[in-house]
């Protein structure tokens, strides 16, 4: 039952999307000014922000760190622009959670990839802390040529019931269908680096946030399906 609604929510919004009929805005989930709705989570990787941009600073030997929204989201497209040192490992978690009760509170949960080495795999989807890779890019070249070095690249990505999936400036990527998690935070990550003082930056942290798998078809689909 739950594919089936998972299937007919893909259908539907993407109709309305590029029908541009969600009639909805974008909400952005840094301010460009302060960290505010954001905690740190892991390591002692340091996040600072300039120019409206996050920028993430690797500590020497520090675990992975974390940057957390405090808000949970479910089902959502997620719009982001990073710019990342080629000698780092990075990515954005989603759907992912912090639980005592789970490793002492090891961030866990879907990460989109971000891997500016000759393996290339951004925009694959990692499972962080918990099962590793999920869906990994060695087959598709594209999307492992879409990275551009030393320059702003996007991603985009959607996650819609049991199906997430993602783009690397404008190419896809992943399309993966798996239903472990189906709601959690959105986190930058810093991973664990020997050296430190190596960056990662973010800006143009933007989402539609689409609801719960309940609450979706009958406040946003039906609604607009009527005008």
């Amino acid at each position: 039952m739950i594919k089936k609604v998972t299937l007919l929510l893909f259908l539907v919004v993407s109709f309305l999307i590029a029908g541009n009929r969600l009639n909805m805005e974008w909400e952005y989930l840094f301010n460009g000014k302060n960290l505010d709705g954001w905690e740190k989570r892991g390591g002692e990787a340091k996040y600072v922000v300039k120019d409206n941009m996050i920028i993430g600073i690797t500590g020497k030997d520090t675990p992975n760190t974390f940057l957390c929204t405090k808000k949970k989201y479910s089902n959502f497209i997620l719009e982001v622009d990073f710019f990342v040192d080629d000698r780092m490992n990075s990515g954005i978690q989603i759907r992912s959670n912090s639980f005592e009760s789970y490793r002492d509170g090891r961030v866990h949960g879907y990460q989109v990839e971000i891997d500016p080495s000759s393996r290339a795999w951004t925009a694959g989807i990692y499972d962080e802390a918990r099962r590793g890779w999920l869906y990994d890019l060695r087959n598709n070249e594209a999307a492992r040529k879409a990275f551009r070095h030393n320059k702003w690249n996007k991603l985009h990505i959607e996650a819609i019931g049991d199906n997430i999936r993602t783009w690397l400036n404008g190419v896809p990527a992943a399309n993966l269908i798996d239903s472990l998690t189906d709601e959690g935070f959105i986190a930058l990550q810093v991973h664990q680096m020997k050296s430190a003082g190596i960056k990662v930056k973010w800006k143009n942290i933007r989402i539609l946030d689409l609801g719960t798998l309940t609450e979706y078809p009958q406040k946003i689909i039906g609604k607009k399906l009527k005008k």
